[in-house]
């Protein structure tokens, strides 16, 4: 698909559209990693075990269909002792297949001392996946826009 922009008027609809909506995207991803480090400045730390794996359908839209991954995945239910003693229980927001955990492993687990039901496995992927989505399509989007804004600008002086 080939797409015709003439003119400058357009073309700066165009590129400040880019830099907009790469700019709001960027800014998602920050208040996201802002909001996982906000976590993790509150979090307690706890020993869990993943009691169990919540099996489930993928049906994440036709682009997944399309890879043929519309399979079963994975989500780790996990069991541990917050700091009052009482057992508590979540389960995992990331899912995948293969299982990114087995049944009986340890883990480490973050939660808030005063919502213990606001529960996530100390990892990579369940703090920082989506921060870096959003924030990494959106630097992505800006300098594509910034890009198209200087060939823009240079070509208009000669």
């Amino acid at each position: 698909m080939q797409v015709q922009v003439r003119g400058w008027g357009a073309r700066r609809w165009v590129t400040y559209g880019l830099i907009a909506f790469g700019t709001l995207f960027t800014v998602i991803g920050l208040i996201l990693a802002g909001v996982s480090i906000s976590f993790l400045t509150d979090a307690e730390r706890a020993k869990g075990t993943v009691v169990s794996l919540e099996w489930r359908i993928d049906h994440s839209g036709s682009s997944s269909k399309s890879r043929g991954s519309d399979g079963p995945v994975a989500y780790p239910v996990v069991e541990f002792t917050s700091a009052d003693g009482k057992p508590r229980s979540f389960e995992g927001s990331m899912g995948s297949n293969p299982p990114a955990y087995d049944q009986g492993e340890r883990v480490d687990v973050l939660y808030r001392a005063d919502s213990p039901g606001d529960a996530r496995i100390d990892g990579f992927v369940s703090l920082w996946l989506l921060p870096l989505i959003f924030g990494g399509i959106g630097l992505v989007i800006v300098g594509v826009g910034t890009a198209i804004a200087v060939a823009g600008r240079r070509r208009r002086r000669t």
